[in-house]
């Protein structure tokens, strides 16, 4: 008898509205905790994955900034460096060819020094110069020699001594062969008239000399 009450009350438990509530109430719990623990485990996933890619964008900015930093204000380093050679050309270029060899036979003059044999040539012209090239013999005492070339190298116009060979001595008397080159802006190079220089083992043609002697 005990026993059939006890059956008849767990089937109207079992079958009680209640009874199903809180089961589905729990089933729901479940699923919302189970829920909760994958959005929290995605989260955290995105999250670090966020992280790497902010952190990758940086590293890539960084770069970047460290290859533009050379490029920075370029505009204005090329401004200058052309007012530079502006001024430059303007300075230590000579106007002409005529004032190339008297600036080199006030030189001359000042040391003591004497040239002879001197040629003028002209190089392939380039974008905005022209090499122009001096070959003479200088022949003084050592003191003279050495005041005239400090001289070419200190002067305002541009002047570069591309060679000395020592041809002869007697007694204080020096002899050499000297090569110095200087520049004309391409126009004033063409308007000279000057022969082109020659190649190596060439012999340059005879031309008058800069003040107007003859080559010996």
């Amino acid at each position: 008898m005990s026993d059939g009450r006890q059956s008849s009350r767990l089937r109207e438990r079992l079958t009680s509205p209640l009874t199903w509530h809180y089961a589905g109430f729990a089933v729901l719990l479940l699923l919302v905790i189970g829920l909760s623990v994958r959005l929290g485990l995605d989260w955290a996933a995105t999250n670090s994955r966020s992280s790497d890619a902010l952190a990758g964008k940086q590293i890539e900015l960084k770069a970047l900034d460290l290859q533009t930093a050379p490029l920075r204000g370029l505009d204005k380093r090329v401004e200058q460096t052309r007012s530079q050679m502006r001024d430059f050309y303007d300075k230590r270029i000579p106007p002409s060819y005529s004032s190339i060899s008297a600036r080199i036979g006030g030189l001359e003059v000042a040391s003591g020094v004497r040239l002879s044999r001197v040629q003028y040539t002209q190089g392939e012209p380039g974008p905005d110069l022209t090499e122009i090239s001096m070959e003479a013999s200088i022949s003084g005492q050592y003191p003279q020699i050495m005041r005239f070339v400090n001289s070419l190298e200190r002067d305002q116009t541009f002047f570069v001594i591309r060679s000395m060979t020592l041809t002869g001595q007697q007694g204080g008397q020096v002899n050499l062969k000297l090569s110095v080159s200087t520049w004309l802006r391409r126009a004033d190079a063409e308007a000279s008239g000057l022969p082109p220089t020659p190649h190596a083992g060439q012999q340059p043609a005879p031309e008058p000399a800069a003040d107007g002697r003859e080559v010996e």
